[in-house]
């Protein structure tokens, strides 16, 4: 995929969302059934603009009951500007045909409008710890797996540290997510001329996303991790919205595990977005949630 900077990729999808969102009172919502599995993101993001509800294949089946090979459901959380189909139709139909009960949400954004995950991240932890309430009720289980990209890999912690969702979440497996915060490049400096009220408007999320924003400083001020929740960070050294890449990283810890898909497939030029549709960063994270069976990337 050809790479581009954060705020093209930001300004197109909002101006495609707005569209979209205009026509979705005629449009007609996927049904589970209807939406295909997706080999890219490109294509996945085409078929999200034209049924902006979809729900990945193999997901949201909430008459799944777990089995002990997989005892917890994985919930799959999208990141910032995506949403739940575009973001996962590659690897929740994998994970559906292992075995796993699969759910994935849209949070942080407008019902019905294909761009999601643009609101304030307490607001979309909170969306969340429901969401895994309904899907904890539902399936039986204890607790559940997260799997994240981007926002939805950091905003989870909130979950974990300030909503009760240590006692729910057994891991949370984490794709090129913004743990430290991202400079774009020096582009958050631009961000500081831009009038506060119209950001939050836009993308609150966004504003909190930078490096040294106030919500990240809160967040990490007290230790990254809670002990009893296993974290799994696989970046790329191509990521050009988080960056420096390695601000994905979590402090070194016990039950932390920080990868970098480059150190299992030397010369990957997998970037942010495209990390959520390549084969080999898919079995790192089918590997970090059964590690009992983990094989090699292919790469």
């Amino acid at each position: 995929m050809t790479r581009r900077p954060l705020l093209a990729r930001a300004l197109a999808a909002l101006a495609l969302g707005t569209v979209t969102a205009l026509g979705a009172g005629t449009a007609q919502a996927a049904t589970q059934a209807e939406a295909p599995a997706q080999n890219n993101f490109v294509s996945a993001l085409a078929y999200s603009l034209a049924h902006p509800t979809a729900t990945p294949p193999g997901a949201n089946d909430f008459s799944c009951r777990p089995g002990p090979e997989h005892p917890n459901p994985v919930v799959l959380v999208h990141g910032t500007f995506e949403n739940r189909y575009n973001n996962w139709a590659a690897l929740s139909p994998r994970l559906a045909e292992q075995g796993y009960c699969v759910f994935a949400l849209n949070y942080g954004g407008l019902p019905g409008n294909p761009i999601q995950g643009t609101g304030d991240i307490p607001a979309s932890a909170a969306r969340l710890a429901a969401f895994v309430d309904d899907v904890l009720a539902a399936t039986g289980a204890g607790k559940v797996d997260l799997v994240g990209h981007s926002q939805g890999g950091l905003m989870p912690r909130y979950y974990i540290e300030n909503l009760g969702g240590a006692t729910e979440v057994a891991s949370l497996v984490a794709l090129t997510p913004s743990n430290h915060g991202t400079t774009l490049f020096g582009l958050s400096n631009l961000l500081n001329v831009i009038p506060a009220d119209l950001v939050n408007l836009l993308c609150a999320a966004c504003r909190q996303q930078f490096a040294g924003s106030d919500f990240l400083t809160e967040l990490n001020a007290n230790g990254e991790t809670d002990p009893a929740v296993d974290h799994t960070v696989i970046a790329t050294v191509f990521d050009e919205v988080v960056t420096p890449y390695t601000s994905s990283f979590l402090a070194p810890a016990p039950n932390v595990t920080n990868q970098t898909l480059q150190d299992f497939c030397p010369g990957r030029l997998t970037e942010h977005v495209g990390i959520s549709y390549d084969p080999a960063a898919l079995r790192l994270v089918e590997n970090a949630l059964d590690p009992a069976n983990a094989s090699p990337p292919l790469c």
